[in-house]
């Protein structure tokens, strides 16, 4: 099941990547809606027309798109009177296989600082380079275990 959990991972990865470029690409001013509609010479009634609504729900559409509280319904709709694809995705920061590294590297630090502190009282401290070493394989064990509660912490 974890082989199958990173593999999907990493195929999204992949697929995820060709969405980079608009990781930061801000919206239109007056946002996507009405950049498009003006773009095309549409005017607010013809909109209206076309998305079968009154001319202020058009308004009002654009209003709430501005303000994060318009609906995926209604914007596919929107997009299909503008003649567009609504396309939707969530693109990630950084891969998601290295943000399950890095949460995973936070557990292992979690971890090995108890352990170390342990072996400390008992006069055992490990090296610099050993305590690299068990946290990467501390790492790599994580990553291949994906406990349930990987991200409760």
């Amino acid at each position: 099941m974890r082989r199958k959990t990173k593999l999907i991972r990493e195929q999204l990865d992949i697929t995820l990547r060709k969405f980079e470029p608009l990781r930061d690409s801000p919206p239109p001013v007056k946002g996507w809606i009405r950049a498009v509609r003006d773009a095309l010479g549409m005017n607010g009634r013809q909109f209206a027309d076309r998305l079968g609504e009154h001319r202020s729900r058009t308004k009002q559409i654009e209003q709430q798109e501005m303000i994060g509280s318009l609906t995926l319904r209604t914007i596919r709709k929107a997009a299909e009177a503008l003649d567009c694809v609504f396309v939707y995705g969530l693109v990630p920061r950084i891969s998601l296989e290295e943000t399950v590294r890095d949460q995973a590297k936070q557990i292992a630090l979690k971890r090995l600082a108890r352990a170390s502190h342990t072996m400390e009282l008992e006069n055992q401290a490990l090296g610099k380079e050993e305590n690299k070493e068990i946290l990467s394989n501390m790492i790599e064990e994580i990553m291949d275990e994906l406990p349930s509660n990987l991200w409760d912490e």
